[in-house]
C-alpha cells in the first residue's frame, strides 16, 4: 500500500514516526511519502517538507503568512496527485490538514485523521467537515469518543495514547555518562522546554530564565527542540547554572527533578515521566485576545483537561511572569506538594489507557484499506 502522511509539528512526527515504524512492520510493502521531520525521517519513508517549515503559530502569525501557507498547500496536492496514495493519514494540524482533506475526498482518495483536531478546545463547527471530508477518525484522548459519538454521533476509534508507548520504548541512559557529556553538574535538575518555534521559544525562555538567580542550588537545563540549531539558544546561556541539551528532551526529563513547560503535548510528556511541573504561556497579544474570546475550556494543559481538575498549575498571558514562577516552582519543590502531585500523575496514566496505540492505529488503517 502507499501511504502519504502530514504532520505539521514536533508532536505530530514523535507520533507520526511511530505510526510509520507499526505500519512498515505490518505492511512489508509499504510505501510511504511524508510532511513531517527527523524522527519520521529516521522511521523511513520519503521526506516531502519538513515541519520547521510549515509551523506558524496564533491567529496573528498565520495571517502575516498566508501567502507560505496557500503555496504549501498547492504543492502538497500536486505532490500527492504524483504519488497516487492508497490512503492519506492526517495528523492534528488541522488549519492545513482539513484543507487537503476536502480536496481529497473530492479527488476519491481515503482520508483517515490521526489525533484528531482540538474541536472540543475551539472551533466545534469543524465537525461537519470532519463528517464530510474523514472517512476514519483515531481518538487517543478518552473524553473525545464521547464528544465525538454521544455529541456528534460521528464513530470514531480510540485507540489511547501514543505517548505512554513513547516513553516505555525509551532506553535506559547511564545518568553519569549523561551528565558528563551534556556539561551538567550534581545540582537538581530544573528541565525548562518553551516549544518548538522560534516566536515562543523567546517568549517562553526568557520568562523562565528569569527566576535562575532565585534557585541557586539548581541547574536549569534548556531542552533544545530538534528543529532549531543551537546557534539560536546560546545568547539565553548567560549564567554558570543554565546549561542546554539538544533532541535530547525525553532523557533529559528521566533525571528532571523538576520542570517549567510551555502549554502543549510537552505538558502530558513532563507528567508520564513524573516530573512535577509548572506550566507557562505567553502569546502574542493580539492572538491571545481572539483565542479567549473564542476557547472556553477550563484549562489549556492536557494533563488537567484530561483530569478536569487543576491538577498542575497553569500561568497564563498576564499571570506568567517572574514573580509567579518563582512561587509556583517554589511549591512543587516542596516534597509534601510533589507526593500529592505524583499520585494525581499515576491516575492520569491509568486513564490514557494501555500500551499499543501506534500498532492499534496501524492494524485498523490496514484493515480498512484491505477491506
Amino acid at each position: 500500500m502507499k501511504y502519504y502522511i502530514i504532520a505539521g509539528e514536533a508532536s505530530g512526527d514523535l507520533h507520526g514516526s511511530n505510526l510509520m515504524k507499526a505500519l512498515l512492520k505490518q505492511d512489508s510493502n509499504a510505501e510511504i511519502r511524508f510532511w513531517g521531520g527527523d524522527l519520521m525521517q529516521a522511521a523511513g519513508g520519503t521526506l516531502v517538507k519538513h515541519y520547521r517549515d510549515l509551523a506558524f503559530m496564533g491567529f496573528a502569525e498565520v495571517l502575516f503568512n498566508l501567502k507560505t501557507i496557500l503555496n504549501n498547500i498547492k504543492f502538497c496536492k500536486e505532490d500527492i496527485l504524483q504519488f497516487q496514495p492508497d490512503v492519506i493519514i492526517f495528523i492534528d494540524y488541522p488549519g492545513f490538514n482539513m484543507r487537503i482533506a476536502q480536496w481529497a475526498k473530492e479527488k476519491g482518495i481515503k482520508t483517515h485523521y490521526y489525533i484528531s483536531p482540538q474541536i472540543w478546545a475551539w472551533k466545534e463547527n469543524r465537525i461537519k467537515a470532519i463528517k464530510r471530508d474523514v472517512d476514519k477518525m483515531y481518538v487517543i484522548l478518552p473524553f473525545e469518543k464521547n464528544f465525538y459519538e454521544d455529541k456528534h454521533h460521528y464513530p470514531v476509534e480510540f485507540v489511547g495514547h501514543p505517548l505512554i508507548d513513547a516513553i516505555q520504548n525509551q532506553k535506559t541512559i547511564d545518568i553519569t555518562t549523561f551528565k558528563a557529556e551534556n556539561n551538567l553538574n550534581e545540582k537538581p535538575i530544573i528541565a525548562l522546554l518553551p516549544g518548538s518555534r522560534k516566536q515562543e521559544i523567546t517568549k517562553m525562555l526568557s520568562l523562565m530564565l528569569s527566576v535562575v538567580d532565585d534557585f541557586p542550588d539548581y541547574q536549569f537545563v534548556i531542552a533544545g527542540a530538534p528543529s532549531q540549531e543551537y546557534d539560536f539558544y546560546k545568547d539565553f546561556i548567560t549564567k554558570n547554572n543554565i546549561k542546554f541539551i539538544s533532541n535530547k528532551t525525553y532523557d533529559l526529563l528521566k533525571i528532571a527533578h523538576a520542570a517549567l513547560v510551555t502549554s502543549g503535548t510537552a505538558t502530558l510528556e513532563t507528567a508520564l515521566f513524573k516530573v512535577p511541573e509548572v506550566v507557562c504561556y505567553r502569546g502574542n497579544w493580539i492572538s491571545y485576545q481572539i483565542a479567549k474570546r473564542i476557547i472556553t475550556l477550563k484549562y489549556i494543559s492536557l494533563v488537567n483537561l484530561i483530569m478536569d481538575k487543576e491538577v498542575v498549575t497553569e500561568l497564563i498571558q498576564d499571570a506568567c511572569n517572574t514573580k509567579n514562577i518563582k512561587k509556583e516552582l517554589t511549591k512543587i519543590l516542596d516534597p509534601e506538594y510533589r507526593k500529592n502531585l505524583l499520585t494525581n500523575y499515576d491516575l492520569l496514566e491509568q486513564k490514557l489507557g494501555g500500551t499499543g496505540a501506534s500498532e492499534k492505529t496501524a492494524q485498523l488503517i490496514i484493515a480498512d484499506l484491505n477491506a
